[in-house]
């Protein structure tokens, strides 16, 4: 069995700040619905087009009145007002409030002219179509004013920023219906290996189901991206490449998952100097130590670990960056902290860092790990540890410097990501 050396390894920092140098965000825009753009990220500044709201309006059902027509209203000398109208919620009274005139008014209508402040019903006497005040109204009362909410010209949304509910709310208010937002990115996994079944397919002795795809997949979804997993491939070089070639030609990110190691059928370390400059292959991490990746000439194609666990961690502290770098999100994905360690001893490596999934229960991390070829070894992980190189164990009850993951994947894990709407 022929095998081949890597290259210089690099630290973690290093090929993290490697990749994101040549992470190139994606300026594609389109314009999608209002309704439909949570968790999108706006790709213009939208500012109000109109104040809201853009007349008085009421706050509460009562009567409109003018205030000056109650100033003597006392439990004893109650004033008495005319009801000569009434306004609904899409409705605005056509006339102008003469003195010793109400109009009732439900919350949401348009106060009309002439009146400056509503009564609320519980507090007022009606008796057909007079009603009676004991006190008087303070002028303002119970309406909100034209651009109480907003004003016109003011700014509702800044390009770069993730859509709210609430900044979609404002969109709405002034009538806009659609925002243009960036194009999420999109990302081709090319996994390969002889052993590999596609989920679905008869099961053959000596060889195993291919689960990467589905757990890339999560992440890229998580980073706000769009995903395009492959059926797994043979160790064939020369398919390897095509496929690659024509995921870069759609895709913003290729992952290939498998075949970046130093064995005889490891290929990608011979097929990437194909399509551009190579930035790394060989990372002093463990594990995930045999990824690679090159620029290839504006696109960044990544060799990832085929072993599972190796894969997805790796995705985690790595990729993840990337993902929301090129969709324009702020932050890594995920929120640096400590905690004490509450499992067993955790070993170090000499010469490597070491990657340790976390989870959380009682206000303590437990490693979960279990082997890199286990996907079990992630299960009820929500964060990760980065011990430094060395030959010391870390022993329970350290405290240790964490990486918890953001929703969906981190506290929370398991809650839907905001749906591809477009």
């Amino acid at each position: 069995m022929e095998m081949h050396a890597f290259g210089h390894l690099i630290g973690v920092e290093t090929a993290r700040r490697r990749l994101l140098a040549h992470a190139r965000p994606v300026e594609r825009t389109e314009r999608v619905r209002v309704d439909a753009g949570f968790g999108r990220i706006a790709a213009a500044t939208y500012r109000a087009t109109r104040p809201v709201p853009s007349f008085p309006r009421a706050t509460w059902d009562g009567y409109a009145v003018r205030t000056e027509d109650t100033r003597s209203a006392s439990r004893r000398r109650p004033v008495e007002l005319r009801i000569v109208g009434e306004v609904f919620a899409e409705q605005a009274y056509p006339g102008r409030l003469a003195r010793g005139e109400t109009v009732a008014i439900a919350t949401g209508g348009a106060l009309p002219r002439g009146a400056d402040a509503i009564v609320i019903f519980e507090v007022v006497e009606r008796s057909g179509d007079r009603v009676r005040l004991f006190r008087p109204v303070a002028p303002g009362d119970r309406f909100s004013p034209p651009g109480h909410d907003f004003p016109r010209g003011k700014v509702l949304v800044r390009r770069g920023e993730g859509l709210t509910a609430t900044a979609l709310g404002t969109l709405a208010a002034c009538g806009i219906p659609y925002v243009r937002v960036f194009a999420r990115p999109v990302v081709t996994i090319v996994p390969n290996g002889n052993e590999l079944l596609a989920p679905g397919d008869p099961e053959v002795e000596g060889r195993i189901y291919e689960s990467n795809n589905a757990t890339l997949s999560a992440v890229i979804t998580a980073a706000g991206a769009v995903a395009r997993p492959q059926p797994p491939l043979p160790d064939d070089p020369r398919r390897i490449e095509a496929a690659i070639r024509r995921a870069l030609a759609t895709s913003d990110l290729v992952l290939a998952t498998g075949g970046s190691s130093v064995g005889e059928r490891d290929h990608l370390p011979r097929i990437l100097p194909h399509f551009g400059r190579v930035l790394f292959h060989g990372i002093a991490v463990r594990a995930g130590k045999p990824t690679l990746a090159a620029d290839a000439h504006g696109k960044l194609v990544i060799g990832m670990p085929g072993h599972p666990t190796s894969c997805l961690v790796n995705m985690y502290w790595l990729v993840l960056p990337v993902l929301r770098r090129l969709g324009h999100r702020a932050g890594p994905g995920w929120t640096e902290g400590s905690a004490v360690l509450g499992s067993d001893a955790v070993a170090m490596t000499p010469g490597l860092s070491t990657i340790v999934p976390l989870e959380f229960r009682d206000g303590r991390a437990f490693s979960t790990f279990r082997g890199s070829s286990v996907i079990t070894s992630l299960a009820g992980a929500t964060a990760y540890a980065m011990l430094p190189p060395g030959r010391r164990r870390v022993k329970a009850g350290s405290t240790i410097r964490v990486y918890r993951l953001d929703p969906p994947l981190g506290p929370g894990a398991g809650v839907s990501p905001p749906p591809d709407n477009g």
